[in-house]
This record gives C-alpha cells, sequence and structure tokens, in this order.
C-alpha cells in the first residue's frame, strides 16, 4: 500500500444493492487494515470549502491581542481560540506547532442531553466567519453520519445504530493554522504522532502536504487525497467499541523542508464525537476467541475528559 484506499460515497448513497454493499466492504476493509480512506462525492462543495478557507485565513492573521480575546478560560478548549503550542500528543512535553480555532454543536431543540455543551464564541470582527463555519459543520456532519451508517452495516450492527449517538452530539470542527516556522523547532513538530479521540475524523484537503499515516509495519506512509475528497479516519473512541476491529491508526504532521519553512499550513479536520453518554463498551458483534474484549468499559464523556488532561487542554 503507497497511499490510503479511496472510496466513493456516492455508491453507499445509491438505490443500488450491489454498490452500496461495495462501499461497506471497500470502506470498512480499509478501516480494518489501515484506518484511513479517501471519501470522493461527500457533501462539501467546493464552494462551501473556498469560504471557509478564505474566513480561517482571515481570522488567523488578526493580531495576537484580538485574537487572545477569544481564548475562554476553563473550557478545556472546547469552544473558541486555543493559542498556539498549547496542545501537545499524548506523552509528549513539547506543544505542536499550531494555533487553532473550536465550532461546536448547535443542539437540536429536544436534544435531551446528560449534560450542556459550551455556547459558541463568536467572532465581531468577521460578520459570516460563524455563518460559514457553522454551515461547513453541518455538511461535514452529514457526511459522517453516512461513513457511520456503512460501518455498522460492515460490523453487523442496525444501519442506523450510531444516527441517536451522533445526532447532537459532541463533535468539533477544528480550523488549524500552522504559522511559518522561523528558527529550528528544538524537536516540536506541526502536529505530533497521536490517534484521535473520537468516533470518525473527516479532514478537508490541507493547503500544504504533511500529513503522514503509520502503516502496520512500522512505514510512515503519506497521506496523499483525491482532488476534493476528504481523508476520513477512525478514531480510538470507534476503535474501543468495535474491540480493535475497526483501527485507529497513528498519525502525524510533519515539518516541510527548510526550504518551505516560510510555507503556513492550513487544515480544517472535523472531529465527530458522539453524546457523552454513550457507552463505548466493546460490542458483542467484535469479541470472540480469537479476539476477547481488551477494554473496561467506559463512557464517551469519561474517556473525552481523560484524553484532554493527556494531551494538555485541561
Amino acid at each position: 500500500m503507497t497511499n490510503i484506499p479511496s472510496v466513493d460515497l456516492a455508491d453507499f448513497i445509491s438505490e443500488d444493492p450491489k454498490r452500496k454493499k461495495k462501499f461497506v466492504d471497500e470502506i470498512g476493509n480499509a478501516y480494518s487494515e489501515i484506518g484511513f480512506a479517501s471519501v470522493k462525492n461527500h457533501f462539501l462543495d467546493d464552494s462551501l470549502m473556498d469560504s471557509l478557507y478564505k474566513e480561517v485565513k482571515d481570522f488567523f492573521a488578526l493580531p495576537e491581542s484580538i485574537k487572545g480575546q477569544y481564548e475562554i478560560e476553563g473550557l478545556g478548549g472546547q469552544r473558541g481560540y486555543i493559542s498556539f503550542g498549547k496542545e501537545h500528543a499524548k506523552g509528549k512535553k513539547e506543544g505542536d506547532l499550531k494555533e487553532f480555532w473550536h465550532f461546536g454543536q448547535e443542539i437540536s431543540e429536544n436534544a435531551d442531553l446528560p449534560d450542556e455543551y459550551p455556547k459558541n464564541v463568536m467572532v465581531k470582527e468577521q460578520p459570516t466567519f460563524n455563518e460559514v463555519g457553522f454551515l461547513a459543520y453541518r455538511k461535514l456532519e452529514k457526511t459522517g453520519i453516512y461513513v457511520l451508517r456503512a460501518l455498522a452495516l460492515y460490523i453487523g450492527l442496525d444501519e442506523f445504530y450510531f444516527d441517536h449517538w451522533v445526532t447532537d452530539g459532541n463533535s468539533i470542527l477544528r480550523p488549524i493554522h500552522y504559522p511559518p516556522i522561523t528558527k529550528e523547532p528544538k524537536g516540536a513538530v506541526r502536529a505530533g504522532a497521536h490517534g484521535d479521540i473520537n468516533l470518525i475524523t473527516l479532514l478537508m484537503g490541507a493547503s500544504a502536504g504533511g500529513l503522514q499515516v503509520l502503516r502496520k509495519d512500522g512505514v510512515w506512509l503519506d497521506a496523499i487525497p483525491e482532488e476534493g475528497d476528504l481523508v476520513v479516519n477512525v478514531g480510538d473512541m470507534l476503535e474501543r467499541h468495535t474491540n480493535n476491529k475497526l483501527r485507529s491508526t497513528i498519525h502525524r504532521v510533519v515539518n516541510p523542508p527548510k526550504e518551505q519553512w516560510g510555507t503556513p499550513r492550513y487544515s480544517i479536520p472535523f472531529f465527530m464525537h458522539p453524546r457523552s453518554d454513550m457507552k463505548l463498551d466493546c460490542l458483542k458483534e467484535c469479541i470472540d476467541e480469537r479476539h476477547p474484549k481488551a477494554f473496561d468499559d467506559i463512557t464517551a464523556g469519561e474517556f473525552l475528559h481523560q484524553r484532554l488532561v493527556e494531551i494538555g487542554l485541561m
């Protein structure tokens, strides 16, 4: 394998049972092997992507004094601005070479959640920043729901098993800015090797390369999606829930060659989280004699809090 597998969401949403099964098998196999796939024909169109990138670049170009007003203490970085170097990979001391923003869920009236989510932070300098961000949030959320429906079928569950848990879920849209590198980083990288916390992550095309995925044989593989595709990968919550049937693959964002240090990088992942009361206990469909239960029982909320502490946001 020299690149991540490519799948077509149009197969799954077609009326053709053979095409639907083809998508289920392809994405299920991809996630059993490497945990990453490049997904075409998703719901996020190019014009919305372009609008979001413009808003994001304009925000990160604001003076530090203005951006700093949107960094809200006590939220564990769940909403608003998170300043440069604050987050680090689990097990690392060096902060990642990035700053970022968090858009969160706007819940429906009848959500009946066990706890409240923090309110989204509004950027007054850019009248359409939040509007564009949330439009993209909904399109990515819709794409993620369809991917999870396919994975539910692959596992042997009801197709709509995940719908309740991710509708009004604690998902996060994270625009990231990796500024130009101005001096030797001393061990720090743009994003240290890590697995994502959540169920699945949907990443729209970054403005520059650097994303690498760790293959089973220990070789780092450049993840290069086709133009316009989303890179969609399994997170630790889904790996845990499926008792390692679906793999949360370690990945990183490496620093560019020195001659490209002056080039910034922008990236916008959507971290699909369930409601905090979802039990991540290993599914019985994924446990047998060859695959005994590998994880203790835990809820999504408990697991998220544990990991936010480990990566320095709480």
